[in-house]
């Protein structure tokens, strides 16, 4: 069975994008699936969040440009059943050289392809931006995750993001659909938190996640010692949020393969 492909997006910064790319890819790893994360973010801090040593040679840039197979560039991380197609500060030029080039939004699914029938899912970290390389990301994807903050903001860029993911759908990839919003650095003690959550529940419904991710120290450590959150602290808040986050993005999917065999 070919793997699920599932962007995580969001063009605002700090909006816990690439934190919950990497916790929730390698909880999902962790429940015995096959897993690829692939950082096709130029800050490539999905790769460095992993311990990853980026080659110079051999990272999703020169997959990009069709200098490399990506088979070739993927690596193992330190959890296991989860390996990551690493990036580098080499991909901002990715930017302006796919730019004019034939079925420049179609890249990157051409650089998956022969990759789905080794995984069970593969969770792609998008730049925080709107440019060609994001286009690219939800035109390889069957699906996209949207972390938010619950801040006024966010609201307004959620807006925005949803017009591309229909733009997207529209021209490049008719069955791209929105698999769910996550809302992260959840802090119940503030009023503003619980009135934006409802806001976007309002308008989402049940795309929204049961499980939100807290404001948690100990993931914003994690990164800095190469390690997820479950290497780093497994009983730590984040770590548990995580998990229960793995297990309903799996109910769902399961819930979803069942409706699909039965219409």
């Amino acid at each position: 069975m070919n793997a699920k492909i599932v962007a995580l997006a969001n063009q605002k910064g700090g909006v816990g994008k690439t934190t919950s790319a990497l916790n929730l890819a390698a909880a999902v790893a962790l429940r015995k699936k096959r897993v690829l994360l692939v950082d096709s973010d130029p800050q490539a801090n999905a790769s460095s969040g992993a311990g990853i040593r980026v080659d110079a040679q051999k990272n999703i840039y020169h997959c990009y440009l069709g200098a490399q197979d990506a088979a070739q560039c993927v690596v193992d991380s330190q959890v296991e059943n989860f390996r990551i197609l690493p990036a580098s500060i080499d991909l901002v030029g990715a930017e302006v050289e796919l730019h004019g080039t034939e079925q420049q939004e179609k890249h990157l699914k051409r650089v998956l392809r022969p990759l789905k029938t080794d995984y069970d899912y593969i969770f792609i970290d998008c730049p925080p931006s709107l440019g060609i390389l994001t286009i690219n990301c939800l035109t390889a994807a069957d699906s996209i995750i949207i972390p938010m903050q619950c801040e006024y903001f966010a609201m307004e860029g959620l807006a925005l993001l949803v017009q591309t993911v229909r733009r997207v759908k529209k021209n490049f990839n008719r069955d791209l659909y929105i698999e769910g919003l996550l809302l992260t650095m959840y802090d119940r003690r503030n009023k503003l938190t619980f009135s934006v959550a409802k806001e976007i529940q309002r308008y989402f419904g049940n795309q929204v996640y049961e499980t939100a991710i807290p404001r948690n120290v100990r993931l914003s450590e994690s990164p800095s010692h190469g390690k997820t959150i479950h290497e780093y602290d497994p009983t730590s808040a984040g770590a548990e949020a995580y998990r229960r986050l793995a297990k309903e993005f799996l109910q769902r999917n399961a819930q979803q393969r069942e409706e699909g065999t039965s219409k």
